[in-house]
């Protein structure tokens, strides 16, 4: 069976965090700061050293033979203040010499321009809550455009903003760390859907025509079923997590320019109930809503795992609370029977229901997924025969949404090539098809079994007993 084309992974910058005038990030600054944030105080400072260690990654793509690769750059190596009023010429050099060289290897690459970590000087000004945060992240990504757009021709201008919105801005658990529960998370995911539209028209009307490039952002979903599939108020549930966790986001930018129904009157009401004189959920203006509708030349999602959602019984006093999952109402857990590590379950015919919801909600877009992947807990085996099963099973999921559900499904990454700085997991979760010893100055890169199984997939295009 034909498989569609295979990328892998790269995330944020790794390494060399204050090498050859990169300026801090947020995420610099959060894990320096201690206490806990993260896994045993892990930092990214070194992590899989690739920024000193391209060359070693290569032979690891090589040595699977991808088609494609997908790498994040870094802001504030490329513009350390956030701003092109200084550009660090060693930040282009370095991602000059990645993408030459891939390109060379006939490797695609495709690139994220903005994966969670925001130069820490546009912090200090407001960050994603600020308005100002739009223009400069379209300045940001015209720069970027300019720069590498004569080579990259497949763009992700931002990592997740489903996820960056929650997790940094209402429950401070990513940088930049702090909780501002009520208004603030809605805000922040306001904004980034404007400078990711913002971002697209400018590719659009100043790039596309001579690049020829595609420009698209990235969205993550954890497929979603009712704990009681004949509970009425459990579908009404996933329908209301559903909205608010894919649609808050997907629907603007592909369908209309506006926020789901669903969420705008949950949001309301909730708004409401909580002493909020009006929704905590901005509006977007008439012209916004036009300026957002159809930036998007693709369907990127990134897909791990998928959970069972019930309609909690509110206890009295908990409508008091002002974060985002008090106002999703919903309780989310895994089915006892799943296998998983940390948060992942294995739940592979997930893929194919979210592949199908978004043929079917979005008009059939061409889609590509941007991460998908498996964890081994530290220390992990070499021979990772579980995770490989994980992977076998998700690749016969998504055989029988190209062949059997018609989905147009393009481009496939595994996340991820190495194991690296799993955010606030730190190094305790491996999710690299390469192992990376941490303890080892010189990093190097042993593959696992599932590495090499994939490897096979590659050179014969399918894989065994796929439908």
């Amino acid at each position: 069976m034909p498989f569609p084309a295979f990328c892998k992974g790269m995330g944020h910058d790794t390494g060399g965090w204050d090498a050859d005038g990169r300026g801090p990030c947020v995420w610099d600054t959060f894990t320096h700061q201690g206490g806990e944030r993260v896994f045993k105080n892990h930092t990214g400072d070194v992590a899989c050293g690739s920024y000193t260690l391209w060359e070693e990654d290569l032979k690891c793509i090589k040595q699977l033979g991808l088609t494609h690769y997908r790498f994040s750059l870094s802001w504030s190596r490329l513009l350390p203040d956030g701003t092109t009023g200084f550009i660090n010429q060693k930040g282009i050099d370095y991602y000059n010499k990645i993408i030459d060289d891939l390109l060379t290897n006939g490797v695609t690459p495709i690139v994220t321009i903005y994966h969670f970590d925001l130069p820490q000087a546009l912090e200090d000004q407001g960050g994603w809550l600020s308005e100002a945060i739009i223009e400069a992240f379209d300045r940001y990504a015209r720069f970027c455009f300019r720069t590498f757009g004569d080579r990259v021709k497949q763009w992700i201008t931002i990592n997740e903003p489903n996820i960056l919105a929650v997790l940094a801005y209402d429950m401070g658990r990513f940088a930049p760390g702090i909780s501002h529960f009520g208004p603030a998370g809605y805000q922040a995911a306001h904004n980034l859907i404007k400078a990711h539209a913002r971002a697209w028209h400018s590719y659009d009307s100043l790039f596309r025509k001579e690049q020829k490039g595609k420009v698209s952002l990235s969205l993550f979903f954890v497929w979603l079923e009712p704990g009681d599939p004949n509970s009425v108020a459990d579908q009404e549930a996933v329908k209301r997590a559903s909205a608010f966790a894919l649609d808050f986001f997907a629907k603007p930018i592909f369908i209309d320019g506006d926020y789901p129904d669903l969420v705008k009157s949950h949001i309301a009401s909730m708004s409401k109930k909580q002493g909020f004189p009006s929704s905590k959920l901005p509006e977007f203006t008439e012209e916004e809503k036009k300026m957002i509708k159809g930036t998007a030349d693709f369907f990127a999602v990134q897909y791990y795992t998928t959970r069972l959602i019930k309609h909690p019984e509110i206890k009295k006093g908990e409508q008091e609370k002002l974060d985002f999952w008090q106002d999703l109402q919903v309780d989310s857990f895994p089915d006892p029977s799943w296998e998983g590590v940390n948060w992942v379950y294995v739940v592979p015919w997930g893929i194919r229901k979210l592949l199908k919801y978004i043929k079917d909600t979005y008009n059939n877009p061409v889609i590509y997924i941007t991460e998908n992947g498996f964890p081994q807990r530290d220390p992990p085996s070499l021979d990772d025969t579980q995770r490989w099963e994980y992977f076998r099973q998700t690749f016969q999921e998504m055989f029988k949404a190209i062949h059997v559900d018609k989905v147009n499904l393009q481009v496939y990454c595994a996340w991820s090539l190495l194991d690296n700085f799993e955010w606030c997991d730190g190094y305790s979760l491996r999710f690299g098809l390469f192992h990376v010893d941490f303890e080892d100055p010189a990093r190097p890169r042993i593959p696992y079994t599932s590495a090499k199984e994939y490897a096979k997939v590659i050179r014969s295009n399918g894989l065994e007993g796929a439908l």
